[in-house]
């Protein structure tokens, strides 16, 4: 196994305005590289169902505002559960189900101006989870930089 050393990553300042626009956000006076969502269901529909995971997920991107490039689920058994991620545009929606648990991890992170949390919601309307958790991290904070004619 490979070991990964740490590496320090050094921003230029000066030259941070020549950064084109690369889509990261502006909330609060904090830029940001996106928004990543972990999103666990309990009690949800569906959960060994590809087509309709693929359609739930197919309204999330659309929620967002987001554009679908690519979607692939995997079904492990008649019974089983599903993996599978959307790759968009914006970075990606990927699932992970236990149908014996009753229980579905999504991972939402967008950059640009998809709204992820657009996909949550949808994702929840699909699926019908009776409880769930929502984490929200902020990806990229750059240091204190806003640069200078990027748009805000």
């Amino acid at each position: 196994m490979a070991v990964i050393q740490p590496r320090t990553l050094t921003v230029d300042v000066a030259n941070e305005n020549l950064v084109p626009n690369d889509h990261f956000k502006t909330q609060n006076g904090v830029r940001f590289a996106g928004v990543h969502l972990l999103l666990d269901m309990w009690e949800a529909e569906h959960l060994d169902n590809p087509d309709r995971l693929g359609r739930a997920m197919e309204a999330a991107v659309t929620a967002a505002e987001a554009t679908l490039l690519h979607l692939h689920l995997h079904h492990f058994s008649p019974f089983g559960g599903v993996s599978g991620v959307a790759v968009l545009a914006e970075s990606h929606i990927s699932v992970h189900t236990w149908p014996e648990r009753a229980f579905a991890a999504f991972d939402i992170f967008m950059c640009g101006t998809a709204e992820p949390e657009r996909a949550a919601a949808a994702l929840q309307e699909a699926l019908r989870p009776r409880r769930i958790e929502l984490t929200e991290q902020r990806r990229g904070v750059l240091p204190g930089i806003t640069p200078v004619g990027v748009p805000q």
